[in-house]
């Protein structure tokens, strides 16, 4: 080898990417378990996936504190002795809630899985949900709530979807204080009854696995209940004549203004979804974006701007997002709407696309680094109800994709009429 030389430089897209299967089996009860067994190091990540975000709530805040209180006791251990047993074994049981789903995210060594998932079973199927716990989970919620509602950009963050779908919507909903305070033992216990201990779970697992592994799962899992139904949201509830721009005052000593400008898109089924991914990196979805490089670097309103698409199972919402200087928010607006208007008009360059693609790939690339993020990659094509298909056309739409789709493409969506815009200040 003569270090003289340089290697040469090969483009992110002429690598052929590879999405590792999964495997797929059933547990006795009907569970249904996706399994990557890949990576060096001798660790395992278990998710329980339910269907029990809010979406399936009959009143606001119970689904989220019915996920954070499942590891706050049971009629064996109290929260100290459940975090106390996982820390023991070097393990670290999470749980988050969304808008369709609600997980609890299980980390451990290899060797330690066998000590854990009773644990995880535990909180999953005997949480009893102590009065004190709710007091404490309420009086900390109401807390942050109050120091992020001083904040412009949670509260544009909030009101954004609130326009896109409707307040009443699942995916436009907010909790105020007086949400948080109502939550009752009796409604998280009957959420739990009905969404937990009766709904429908999933399992995925992934990491180096122990050769017993389905043993393990269906040991602890595969006698529990589980019920499979599908998930019925609503389209957007708003009325199309209601205006579309915003001007709110949220702090009057604020020195930037929190801009949020949104419109309704279609979910990845979409025949224009995939092609669209690609608009928004050009537009405004990486550091070089025709966004970042206008408004940040040209202009220096901001530090940083960015769009993208939110990742909703049933209809989505393509969002640009920055903070500007109180001064200089109505003119980061027209700069937006003038990219879009370029993007309209223009056709993109060939050096531009392909340092877009060149980031696209190279994105997905890193998303295939371990066993952990492969499974995320299946866990979004599968709650999405997708196929690997999908995984491989996008790759081949990044590839090919011309610069007069893109123009079709934003003439079809990047029109100032489209978007809901708002600022807070």
């Amino acid at each position: 080898m003569n270090r003289k030389i340089a290697p040469p430089i090969k483009d992110a897209i002429e690598y052929q990417l590879l999405l590792k299967p999964y495997e797929q089996y059933t547990l006795d009860n009907g569970i249904q378990v996706y399994s990557v067994d890949a990576g060096a190091q001798e660790v395992i990540q278990v998710e329980l996936v339910y269907y029990a975000g809010n979406c399936f709530e009959q009143q606001k805040g119970i689904a989220a504190a019915t996920n954070f209180l499942l590891k706050n006791g049971t009629s064996k251990k109290t929260a100290f002795e459940i975090n106390e047993a996982f820390d023991y074994y070097g393990g670290y049981c999470n749980r988050s809630c969304y808008n369709e789903t609600a997980v609890v995210n299980l980390h451990s060594l290899t060797k330690h899985i066998s000590k854990l998932l009773p644990v995880m079973k535990e909180m999953v199927t005997d949480a009893v949900f102590p009065l004190h716990e709710l007091e404490v989970y309420q009086q900390n919620v109401i807390q942050r709530l109050k120091v992020n509602l001083q904040k412009a950009e949670f509260v544009a963050g909030r009101l954004i979807d609130s326009y896109v779908f409707g307040e009443q919507h699942p995916y436009g909903t907010y909790n105020n204080q007086e949400d948080i305070e109502a939550i009752t033992i009796e409604a998280c216990k009957n959420f739990y009854q009905q969404y937990y201990l009766n709904g429908c779970c999933m399992i995925f697992v992934s990491g180096k696995l122990p050769a017993n592994m389905r043993e393990l799962l269906n040991e602890n899992f595969g006698q529990i209940q589980s019920t499979n139904f599908s998930i019925n949201i609503p389209s957007s509830i708003v009325d199309p004549s209601t205006q579309k721009k915003f001007r709110i005052e949220n702090d009057v000593n604020a020195v930037q203004g929190a801009i949020r400008l949104a419109m309704p898109f279609p979910n990845r089924h979409h025949p224009d979804f995939k092609k669209a991914m690609v608009l928004n990196n050009l537009f405004g979805g990486f550091f070089g974006s025709r966004l970042m490089s206008n408004i940040r670097e040209d202009k220096g309103y901001t530090y940083g701007i960015y769009s993208y698409i939110q990742n909703h199972i049933q209809e989505s919402a393509w969002v640009i997002s920055t903070e500007a200087g109180k001064d200089v928010t109505e003119a980061t607006i027209d700069e937006i709407y003038k990219e879009m208007q370029v993007l309209r008009s223009e056709l993109v360059g060939e050096e531009e696309l392909l340092l877009v693609r060149n980031y696209m790939i190279g994105g997905i690339l890193g998303d295939l680094d371990g066993p952990f993020q492969i499974m995320a990659k299946w866990k979004n094509i599968i709650l999405n109800k997708l196929d690997e298909q999908f995984f491989y056309d996008s790759i081949q739409e990044i590839k090919s994709i011309s610069a007069e789709e893109l123009k079709a493409l934003a003439n079809k969506y990047l029109l100032p009429e489209n978007f809901y815009e708002l600022v807070v200040y």
